[in-house]
């Protein structure tokens, strides 16, 4: 691999924690030789895109990406098309609306709206990763992919969030049928327990998923009843997302 992809592999194995990560683990998330770890790590400090915390030890990402991130986030026109739609979402429904598109095998928030009371905090920043096989938003935008990066998600190992993760590959296609069926995808605390999310599709005037539009409610409120109204809202408000959706 040449030494840009293995800098992107090393900026994304630290950029998915909270803490960052030491030159050790790095190495085993990376899997690459310590020498050419130690190179990238330098020149990637240097160049901002990752920090070195002196008393941790630790290597965490820099002001250059959340910068190049909120370039690219605050450009990316399905974003601007989807806001109002969004805000209507969290309106109607006073729950977390999210707008996410896919990132090769793995999806990233565009865009959110919580309420200022929240009492669990979601992990569902702008500009973060989250994953593909567990989320509402990633079940809908995996769905209406391609089917090699189908193919590589449910051959692979699956990570288990919580009890009720899908980490069977045939199951987890079983699941996407159904969401290319029903037009909208649910996690029933698939992630985060005590959350439940639903996640419909946002088309381009082409038809082609962009974008994948989400709303989280607390598994508690979540009677059939309830969960139909959420599921109301996320299809209204996912087609209305802009002159382009049909």
């Amino acid at each position: 691999m040449s030494a840009l992809t293995n800098g992107f592999r090393i900026v994304e194995s630290i950029t998915a924690t909270k803490s960052g990560l030491t030159f050790s683990q790095i190495v085993a998330a990376t899997g690459l030789p310590k020498a050419s770890v130690h190179r990238l790590l330098k020149e990637l400090v240097e160049l901002s895109a990752l920090s070195f915390d002196d008393t941790s030890r630790r290597y965490a990402g820099g002001l250059l990406l959340a910068g190049l991130g909120a370039s690219v986030t605050a450009n990316y026109d399905v974003r601007q098309i989807a806001r109002p739609h969004l805000e209507a979402l969290h309106e109607i429904t006073g729950s977390v609306a999210t707008l996410g598109i896919r990132d090769g095998e793995k999806g990233n928030y565009i865009d959110k709206i919580e309420p200022a009371s929240l009492v669990i905090r979601l992990h569902s920043e702008i500009g973060k990763s989250f994953p593909l096989h567990c989320t509402a938003m990633g079940k809908v935008l995996l769905a209406f992919s391609d089917a090699a990066t189908i193919g590589k998600v449910t051959r692979r190992k699956l990570k288990a969030y919580t009890a009720n993760t899908i980490t069977d590959g045939r199951q987890l296609r079983n699941e996407l049928d159904a969401v290319v069926s029903q037009g909208y995808a649910v996690d029933r605390e698939e992630i985060t327990r005590g959350l439940i999310c639903v996640a419909a599709p946002i088309r381009g005037i082409d038809g082609k998923v962009e974008a994948a539009m989400s709303c989280t409610i607390s598994a508690f409120d979540a009677d059939d009843r309830q969960l139909n109204k959420v599921r109301d809202q996320v299809l209204k408000c996912a087609r209305a997302a802009g002159p382009r959706s049909i």
